[in-house]
């Protein structure tokens, strides 16, 4: 039974009506010509795959600042807050976690607290892994306040093949660790702006589990994760 359930990930629900055009195409292809039915039927399956929700175990520490998605860490450096917040131009700490085609894009909250502001930007959808895409793609901009009054900025960031975003919190909703929260389609990228004076807990090149993987804690006075040069 715990084998089946490994396999059987639950399937976001924004991924129904894809599965469902997948699953019809191939169909139509497969009755004009067998071979490309198999391609279709492949492509279906990599439709199911890409939505998959799978359930995480969440750290239930205070203060963690958990991984919004799952992907590989590809930056960490210095940058001011998005322009859009008016949160000043003071640099803070911005990890950003680039969210491949293979990779599982339901997005969770990075902390507890209440959601204080949320922007949302329409923009260019250049590839996801270039700098310039925290200021030029189109994004999703949240703000959550912590109960010790700081604030954690994430962003949802439309790539290269991304065309929608998905983000179903609204202001002043009070939310968990690791909560889901939304998804991007498909292949994109999540930015967490780090508190002022608090240090990254993850390096450049590591692999992020979202909603597992602890990208920092408030409550720590320790320095830098050692390899990261900010």
């Amino acid at each position: 039974m715990e084998a089946l359930k490994s396999v059987l990930v639950p399937i976001h629900r924004e991924g129904h009506p894809f599965i469902m055009i997948f699953a019809v195409v191939s169909l139509g292809l497969g009755a004009m010509w067998e071979p490309l039915g198999w391609l279709g039927a492949i492509a279906t399956c990599w439709c199911v795959y890409f939505f998959r929700d799978p359930d995480r175990i969440v750290p239930d520490k205070e203060g963690l600042v958990v991984s919004p998605g799952d992907g590989v860490v590809q930056m960490i450096e210095k940058a001011p807050p998005p322009p859009e917040l008016d949160m000043g131009d003071e640099p803070l700490t911005r990890i950003s976690i680039f969210l491949n085609v293979f990779n599982v894009h339901v997005n969770r909250v990075p902390i507890a607290g209440k959601i204080t502001k949320l922007y949302y930007h329409a923009g260019k959808f250049f590839n996801a892994s270039l700098d310039k895409a925290s200021v030029d793609n189109e994004r999703q901009v949240a703000v959550v306040t912590t109960k010790d009054k700081k604030d954690v900025i994430f962003v949802q960031i439309a790539g290269l093949i991304a065309r929608r975003i998905v983000c179903d919190l609204k202001e002043n909703q009070s939310v968990a660790t690791g909560e889901r929260f939304g998804l991007i389609r498909f292949g994109s990228r999540a930015d967490v702006y780090l508190p002022k004076g608090v240090s990254p807990s993850v390096v450049v090149g590591q692999i992020a589990v979202g909603g597992e993987t602890v990208l920092a804690d408030l409550k720590s006075k320790s320095a830098a994760a050692k390899g990261n040069k900010i």
